[in-house]
């Protein structure tokens, strides 16, 4: 008994040792395998991180509209007699637009001019004591009702243009009944043009009025039209975090156009910034995640950031650690693997020349925003 005890006491010691000894295996493969990594070097261009101070802007879309949009709408139904203008004609100041039918115009101003000689009777009679204040009360009341019944009809039978601008839409002809259910024709102000943009609440602060802005069309790519915030809407909406500005264009030339497509920039101060060569941030192929290596100490060092705005041919980046003064590798970074060494050159040619094509597993992408 105390033989076969012995004998198992003695293969498990020996299985012990077996599996102490392949783990002493794998450390030692892992330990040269590290030291390999660290002991490669890989040549690289490197240059320093500064902070750059730079303009932040934003841009945002929008459409433009008329600064001023009036619809010949009389208050009442009627006959259309006349329509002077047709879509596109432009319009000036006080020139006449529409006239309705002038029936009820033409009674009014008669029971106006017979009241308005009994008021005047009245007044000599009250004014001698030959009247009585009831008598006096009753005609002025009917002199006042049909002076206001005269005033809605001149207003409700001829229509004017209040500013200069240009017949955007006509709905009816001559003789037509107006029914209210559309303007007879509208006018837009179009040498003046305005919209309105949403912008962050986090600019509140930063947005001013007055504050000059350029617009971009689609259709004049290689102009830029300059415009003004007019207004700033005091409230923040509390379902988009934005608030609104009015922007007025001026557009003496005519070549915007209301229900265009614009794109504004708008400046939101000034602040210093870490900017790289966009070139030298990478991301994993299938990953979102954006990185860039420096030199630390000889080796290389990989650091997660986040983008920011891209100028040109830099880009904004933002980490969890202090960059500036750091020396970045901006060539040879797509062969890099953290914790590689380093042999640092200025030689763009022989960078070039040590960059192999990457294999699956450490397949990385310049990252362009």
């Amino acid at each position: 008994m105390k033989k076969v005890l012995t004998i198992g006491w003695a293969m498990l010691l020996a299985l012990a040792t077996i599996s102490c000894g392949g783990d002493e295996k794998k450390t030692s493969i892992g330990k040269i395998e590290s030291e390999s990594a660290a002991n490669k070097q890989e040549k690289v261009r490197v240059d320093t991180i500064r902070t750059e101070m730079i303009e932040r802007e934003i841009e945002r879309t929008s459409v433009l509209e008329g600064y001023e949009t009036m619809n010949v709408s009389p208050s009442m139904t009627g006959i259309i007699e006349k329509i002077y203008k047709e879509v596109g004609d432009r319009v000036s100041t006080g020139e006449l637009l529409v006239r309705m039918d002038q029936t009820q115009l033409k009674q009014a101003k008669l029971a106006f001019a017979n009241l308005e000689t009994e008021m005047k009777r009245m007044e000599a009679l009250i004014a001698g004591g030959n009247t009585t204040q009831q008598q006096y009360d009753g005609v002025k009341f009917q002199y006042d009702q049909a002076k206001e019944n005269l005033e809605f009809l001149q207003n409700n039978t001829f229509f004017k243009a209040t500013f200069p601008g240009v017949v955007s839409a006509k709905n009816y002809e001559d003789g037509e009944l107006f029914n209210g259910a559309r303007a007879i024709v509208t006018v837009t102000k179009i040498n003046v043009l305005k919209t309105l943009i949403s912008i962050p609440e986090a600019y509140f602060p930063r947005v001013k009025q007055g504050m000059k802005l350029e617009l971009i069309s689609d259709i004049y790519p290689d102009k830029k039209f300059p415009a003004v915030i007019e207004t700033i809407y005091p409230t923040i909406d509390a379902a988009t975090h934005t608030f609104q500005c009015k922007v007025r264009i001026p557009n003496g030339t005519n070549l915007l156009r209301p229900g265009m497509y614009v794109h504004t920039t708008v400046p939101v101060g000034k602040s210093e910034a870490l900017l790289v060569p966009y070139q030298a941030v990478l991301k994993l192929t299938g990953s979102n995640e954006r990185f860039l290596f420096i030199n630390e100490g000889g080796y290389a060092k990989r650091i997660a950031v986040t983008l920011g705005d891209r100028f040109d041919t830099k880009i904004e980046v933002i980490a969890e650690e202090d960059l500036k003064g750091k020396e970045l590798v901006v060539q040879g970074q797509n062969r890099l693997v953290d914790g590689i060494g380093l042999e640092i050159i200025s030689d763009v040619q022989n960078v070039n020349a040590s960059t192999d094509t990457l294999t699956s597993e450490t397949k990385q992408d310049t990252i362009v925003k």
